[in-house]
This record gives structure tokens, C-alpha cells and sequence, in this order.
């Protein structure tokens, strides 16, 4: 540092401060320094500031799955969030979401030196008790029902589903059939549950579930199940994954949508409106999710913000063309 002040004709204290991305450095001075720094080859120790500040401008990111596209768009949305706030993020996949494989990604984590983890925890593991988190570690979790033991950032599963099912029952279907997401998975049953509640509020019956993997092949063999009941005549998919399986299996059938069959999905994903026919969707804000989470885990580690609790993303309906009124007019007419 010193032989680049020399070099740049300026004080180490400047150096520090343009290495350090502080403002208060004119733009010409700037350019001298990196200059200076090039042509010496100079490149700021990071563990020594690391030291120095005592954080290390690095968030963990635990997640048990790349395959779902809400993970993999969550994740994207971190790390660009994070980047904006000069956070770097270290990502860390974990096979088996058991305490014992938990337990060892903190571990790691903390070797691998970071100052606050994000956990992307799909499967119902902190809910049910069966995993805790260090205490003495600033932890911000995504999709989960344990917002009474930590802090929490997700979609709003219940409100967009519900928004889902009350738009078919609009159009006149009598009931909505649901192609639910697994069983260990806390967004799949966080929609099943609000899909039963809002046929049950408005009195219609609520068929029984037909269930995926989030995969579109999962959606595919559900897909014949579902176009084999001749009283499907609307079906809410858990996502756009598995909406275009479904799509498929009732193309193959002769179950025209949206004339037969009406479909509606939970995503948004870019290709839903290459879909044919265009899927009706909810949209999630994967970006938003990402901010409040790197927003929210910052806030933890400044001591200034809630230790639990958990912040709910609204959905959007996207109306495109695989939804409309049931084969005879709808629910009024015979």
C-alpha cells in the first residue's frame, strides 16, 4: 500500500479508501490510484480487511435442491441483491436436509468465513422441530412455516392459490381439481391447503388431490389421470412445471383447453406464455424474495432489525389464454 501512494503521489490513507470503495475520493485521484495499483500488480489483502472490520462482505446461502425453479430464481436474486450491497455469496448445497447435514454446512460455512447465512429450506424440516439452526449465527430463512422461531421471507402461497381458485370459480366451473406439488414440501401443502379452503368457503366440493414432483413428467402421468374424470373441467397445477405435463396429457386425451379443460399454473416461469395454449399464472417476485432476504439478514447482523416473524411476497394473476368459462356456460346453467 505504501508503494503505491509513493507511486500515485498521494497518502496510504487514500489508498485505503479507494481499495475500500469508500466515496470522498475526487475521480481523478481514483484513477491515479488504480493506476498505481495495476502497475504494480497490487491487489487488496481481503482476509486483512476482512480482520480489520471484523465481517467479511460475505453472505452463506444453504439450499437443499437446484432442481425447482423457485430455488434456482431465488438463489439468482440473492446473489444480485447481495452484489448490490458489495456482499459476495457462498453457496453451499447440502444432499439430505437432516440436522446432522445441516449441522455440517455450518460448519463449513464458517470455515469457509461468512458473515450471516440465508437457508432455502423447501421441505418441512423447521416447521416440525427437527432441525435447529446455531444460535449464535445471523440466519435468514426462505420458504418455511417457522417465522415463530426465526426470521422468515415468502411468497404468499395462500393468497395467490386463493386468488387462483376464485378466478375458475368466476369464470362458472363448479369446482377446481388441484395437481398438487410432494408431500414433504411446505409451498406444495401451503397451496393443497388454501386450494381446499377456498372451495370449502365458497360450499363446493373439493375432489380429491392428484399429486407431482414439481417435474413436467409428473405432471404428464397426473395429466391422464386428471383427463380421464369427465367432470374435470378446471384444474389449478401447484406450478408451471407440472401445468405443462398436464397440458400435454390433455392434448393426448382430445380434452381441448381452454374449451374443455382450463388450466392455471404457480410460477410465472419465462416459457408459461410459449405454452400453447399461453398459461394462465401467478407470478411470483422471485426478485423481491431474494432483496428482502439479503435486506433482512443485513438488518440482523446490524442488530437493528426483527429476530423472527415472516415477510409475505404478494402474487400476481397473469391471465393469459389457457383459462375460460366450462363446456354449457357454467355453474347456473344445466
Amino acid at each position: 500500500m505504501a508503494d503505491v501512494a509513493r507511486l500515485a503521489g498521494v497518502s496510504s490513507q487514500t489508498v485505503s479508501r479507494v481499495s475500500n470503495g469508500y466515496a470522498g475520493v475526487n475521480e481523478e485521484t481514483r484513477q491515479q490510484v488504480l493506476a498505481a495499483m495495476k502497475e504494480l500488480g497490487y491487489r487488496p489483502n481481503s482476509a486483512a480487511r476482512a480482520l480489520k472490520r471484523g465481517e467479511f462482505r460475505t453472505i452463506g446461502v444453504i439450499t437443499f435442491t437446484l432442481s425447482t425453479t423457485g430455488n434456482v430464481r431465488t438463489l439468482e436474486a440473492i446473489a444480485t441483491s447481495a452484489a448490490a450491497e458489495g456482499y459476495a455469496v457462498t453457496l453451499l448445497p447440502v444432499a439430505l436436509p437432516t440436522q446432522d447435514e445441516v449441522r455440517g454446512a455450518f460448519s463449513r460455512l464458517e470455515e469457509l468465513a461468512v458473515d450471516a447465512v440465508i437457508v432455502i429450506m423447501e421441505v418441512h424440516l423447521l416447521d416440525a422441530a427437527t432441525v435447529t439452526l446455531p444460535p449464535h449465527v445471523q440466519v435468514v430463512v426462505v420458504d418455511s412455516d417457522a417465522g415463530s422461531h426465526y426470521t422468515v421471507v415468502d411468497t404468499d402461497q395462500s393468497g395467490g392459490t386463493r386468488t387462483a381458485v376464485q378466478h375458475l370459480l368466476d369464470l362458472g366451473h363448479l369446482t377446481v381439481w388441484h395437481l398438487a406439488g410432494p408431500e414433504d414440501s411446505f409451498a406444495a401443502q401451503r397451496r393443497a391447503d388454501a386450494w381446499h379452503g377456498a372451495l370449502t368457503d365458497a360450499g363446493r366440493p373439493a375432489p380429491p388431490v392428484v399429486r407431482g414432483d414439481w417435474s413436467a413428467e409428473s405432471g404428464y402421468r397426473a395429466g391422464l389421470e386428471l383427463a380421464a374424470q369427465e367432470d374435470c373441467t378446471a384444474v389449478f397445477a401447484a406450478n408451471d412445471q407440472m401445468a405443462l405435463g398436464l397440458l400435454r396429457a390433455l392434448h393426448e386425451r382430445g380434452r381441448r383447453v381452454p374449451e374443455d379443460v382450463s388450466v392455471i399454473g404457480f410460477d410465472d416461469i419465462p416459457e408459461a406464455s410459449s405454452f400453447l395454449p399461453p398459461l394462465t399464472t401467478l407470478h411470483q417476485d422471485f426478485a423481491e424474495v431474494g432483496r428482502l432476504c439479503v435486506q433482512a439478514v443485513l438488518r440482523k447482523m446490524r442488530r437493528d432489525g426483527p429476530q423472527r416473524g415472516t415477510t409475505l411476497v404478494p402474487t400476481r394473476l397473469v391471465l393469459r389464454d389457457s383459462t375460460a368459462p366450462p363446456p354449457g356456460g357454467g355453474a347456473g346453467e344445466g
